[in-house]
């Protein structure tokens, strides 16, 4: 029987297509999961249905993984989804409110495939992608307003609230390897970052920055160009904000990066966090 000071493991992880992720024989995400400590694990853009993500991850789900999963509302895009090694107590899809009890979804995001939460006993864990975005665009104003309501969301949480994905945003010069080529590009523009000032203003924590403080990274996405991995050239965009007492039982965070280019199996790698 878990409770609230029994030790929880969280991981999230971008896995740019759940399909690609784990067909990647002997270097996949199928075989992370055999290995991985983590409890839970949040999923960003699986960009497929529940039949094909059920399909993909058969394998995993079959040695005793429970799947909650948000469908993207775009053909091969977006797509959230939370893994547990037990069956959580309620599952809530697309970001919303509650009205007397009952969850009512957002009439413009409700069915994106971009929110997902779900809680167990101790905790309620959600996840979320954030789209990139582009500058001086409809789509940056649509990420806006995509933001605005995820935190309207997080302030509604009371209790201990782990909220983690790929939010694609890098919050200070610390996250992003070349952050003066990227001042006026989307991921690192001032509206973005002071949107996640806001949260950690409002009591939530940037539980990865906290364990690292003060350093460049740990960065958890690389382009596929060049050689950005081999060089570390990266992005710190995936996030664990936490609310409530296991905000500050965080332990230890760690970045999974692959050893080497060619046994990675996503664009971004598992960012990993022990909760005492």
């Amino acid at each position: 029987m878990y409770g609230r000071t029994v030790a929880t493991i969280i991981s999230t992880i971008n896995v740019n297509g759940i399909r690609a992720a784990t067909g990647k024989t002997g270097k996949g995400m199928l075989e992370w999961l055999n290995v991985t400590e983590a409890d839970i694990i949040c999923l960003q853009e699986t960009r497929a249905t529940e039949e094909q993500t059920r399909k993909a991850l058969a394998p995993a789900l079959d040695a005793g993984w429970f799947l909650s999963h948000a469908e993207p509302g775009v053909k091969g895009r977006a797509g959230v989804g939370v893994l547990s090694r037990r069956e959580p107590r309620a599952v809530r899809v697309g970001i919303g409110h509650d009205d007397n009890g009952t969850w009512v979804p957002s009439t413009e995001f409700g069915g994106t495939g971009r929110y997902i939460e779900v809680d167990f006993d101790e905790v309620t864990v959600a996840s979320v992608y954030v789209h990139t975005g582009e500058a001086d665009t409809p789509m940056q104003d649509e990420k806006y307003r995509f933001l605005d309501a995820v935190g309207a969301r997080m302030l509604a949480h009371t209790g201990d609230f782990v909220i983690c994905g790929d939010w694609n945003i890098g919050h200070t010069e610390l996250d992003i390897k070349n952050w003066k080529g990227n001042v006026k590009n989307a991921g690192f523009l001032p509206g973005e970052r002071a949107w996640v000032s806001s949260m950690l203003a409002a009591g939530y924590v940037d539980v990865v920055r906290e364990l690292h403080p003060g350093v460049p990274g740990p960065y958890s996405w690389w382009s596929y160009r060049g050689r950005a991995y081999d060089n570390d050239a990266g992005w710190r965009i995936d996030y664990h904000l936490a609310r409530g007492d296991i905000s500050g039982r965080a332990k230890q965070a760690v970045v999974e990066k692959a050893p080497t280019y060619a046994l990675r199996w996503s664009d971004h790698a598992p960012v990993t966090v022990q909760y005492r």
